[in-house]
This record gives structure tokens, sequence and C-alpha cells, in this order.
């Protein structure tokens, strides 16, 4: 099978003519007709996460279908369409599986670092983690619903009740959370790098009730934000904007370093908190509820050998929403 492959951090992904991976108990072999390009990609491919697997196919927005269902596994026929998202695998043992927190879990294993994912023809998953695709969403739509959409569900989950809700890096989860936010209710404030008209355009596409730079005043305070965008200087930035009691929300994997901030930004009952992965209820609740609102994702597709091309975009911000391979 065609993958593309990193060997090391920091390197650009080489093509690879591989074996086919063969299911073990429990997994599915797919065969993947897309994969969204994410920034956690970006981090495991920049040497920003520690100790990934290698060599590695990276990708974890996987939509495909099943080919073959290994010794065990039931939930999905060959044929049925699946969805492979970052949470791979967890120990279903400790105090966090036992309770529905699988995310935090400490002997997890995630696709396209531990694992390897998407950026190939055909790849395994364990079928618990896998979910069925919405019929409404053709591949490449749906990719990125697989982790932009996740992470994004749980972030905004984070925030509460909050009516008016910041989100810092409008890029491909910002503009699906927007969406949601803005069916559930909610005004939306976008916080885009400076002087991009084109971010803040598509922001107010989708129903921004402002938006403007990173370090912009909205007119109105807000009741909580979501930070995307792995600039550990956008906290004090978020906090200062946001209301007594409101939440601050970190989405992402990997962040920069906090810098000092005086009390008073978090005084007033304020909180900080971070999101850690998804576990599968997120991911049945998310899936469930998109088509509903409808939610409807933004893509420019790119073909496998050009993986290096949409690593580059997404790192140098010339995209709008998301990049997926398409296979």
């Amino acid at each position: 099978m065609r993958a593309m492959v990193l060997d090391a951090p920091r390197r650009f992904l080489r093509p690879a003519e591989l074996a086919q991976p063969v299911p073990g108990p429990g997994q599915l072999l797919v065969r993947v007709a897309a994969c969204g390009v994410c920034r956690t990609d970006l981090h495991v491919v920049d040497g920003e996460l520690p100790d990934p697997k290698l060599p590695l196919i990276p990708g974890h927005q996987i939509v495909g279908t099943v080919a073959v269902a290994g010794p065990g596994a039931s939930r999905f026929r060959p044929g049925d369409r699946v969805g492979i998202p970052w949470l791979g695998g967890s120990c279903g043992r400790c105090r966090y599986c036992a309770s529905g927190r699988e995310n935090l879990c400490g002997e997890a294993r995630y696709t396209g670092y531990q694992l390897d994912g998407g950026f190939a023809e055909a790849c395994v998953a364990d079928e618990r983690f896998c979910f069925p695709v919405p019929a409404d969403y053709p591949d490449l739509e749906a990719a990125p619903l697989l982790c932009a959409g996740l992470i994004g569900y749980r972030a905004l989950r984070m925030c509460g009740e909050a009516r008016r809700i910041g989100l810092w890096g409008f890029g491909s989860s910002a503009h699906i959370v927007a969406q949601l936010a803005r069916h559930l209710g909610a005004e939306v404030f976008a916080f885009t790098k400076p002087g991009d008209a084109a971010a803040q355009a598509f922001a107010r596409e989708l129903g921004a009730a402002w938006a403007g730079g990173i370090d912009g005043t909205p007119p109105a305070e807000l009741d909580a934000a979501i930070i995307f965008a792995p600039a550990g200087e956008l906290v004090p930035l978020a906090l200062e904007r946001v209301a007594r009691g409101g939440t601050v929300v970190c989405a992402g994997i990997h962040m920069t370093d906090l810098p000092s901030f005086p009390y008073r930004l978090l005084w007033g009952e304020r909180v900080l908190r971070s999101v850690a992965n998804l576990t599968r209820r997120d991911g049945e609740e998310f899936l469930a509820i998109a088509p509903k609102v409808p939610i409807r994702t933004r893509v420019t597709g790119f073909p496998l050998e050009r993986a290096n091309d949409a690593l580059s975009a997404l790192r140098n911000g010339s995209l709008t929403g998301a990049a997926v391979i398409r296979i």
C-alpha cells in the first residue's frame, strides 16, 4: 500500500510502499478514503510531542470503509463506513477508564502518534474506538469532524452555559465550534492573527458577532474563551477579556509556556483549564448532533503524495478551514 512515513522529527514525510497491515483480535482493517490534517500532526512531525512511534504513518482524522474485521470484532462489518479518531485505545482498568474519563488514561494510545494512522491507503484500528460516520457527509467533509470537531465539542462543553464565547485561532476546530455555538444560541467572537482579513471574513460568514486580531477588544465581555492556537501568551489576553466567573479553555495538546501574569486576571472566580483528547462519549454525542445543526466543514483537499504540502499550508496559516488528504 502507499503511505507517507515520518522517519524522524523535523523531517519531511517520505512516500513509501508498505505491506498492508493485518487486523488483530478486535481490530478492523480500514481502507482509507480521507484523512484530515490536524495541528497535532504538526506537533508530532515538528518534534513538539515526545517519543512518537518511529517510523510512523501520521494522521488521525480518518474516514474509510471496513475491509476486514479481525478475530472477535463484531461492531462493524465489511463495507461499513467508519471514522477513526486520535484516541486509539486505553487500558479499560484504571480509575479514569472506570469513570468514563478514558481520555486521561495513563496507558492510552493515540492514532498517528503511537499507532500508525491515516496518511496511507489502509490502517488498522481497535473497533471499540471507531465511530459510525453520519451519512450526511462526504468523506472529505467528514474527516475534520473526527478531531477538529470532537476536540472543539469537548472544549465547548467546558464553557458551561456561556452565552458569549471568544475563539482564539480561527482554523479547523474554530470554524466547526462557531457553527455549533451559534446553533446553541451563543454569540461568537473570533480572534485571528492581526490583519488576517480572510479568516475574519470567514468567521463573520459563519455568524460571528465580531472578528478582530488576537489582542483586539470585542464589544462585550466574554463569558468564556477557547484557545485553539498553541501560543501560551494568549492566555492572559483571554483572561483579560473574560468576565468574572468566566472560563478560559486551552484546547490544544501542545502549547508554548504560559507567561507570568498578574493574579487580578484570574481573580473573580475565573477558571483556567485544559482539554485532553476525547472520550468515546464525546464522539457519539458530537457525531449525532453535527448533522442536526447542520455543521458544514470547509476543506481543501490534497492528494496523498502532497501530504508535506498540506502540513506546510497548516504551518504557515494559509488555509481557510481544514486540510484533508484524499486517498
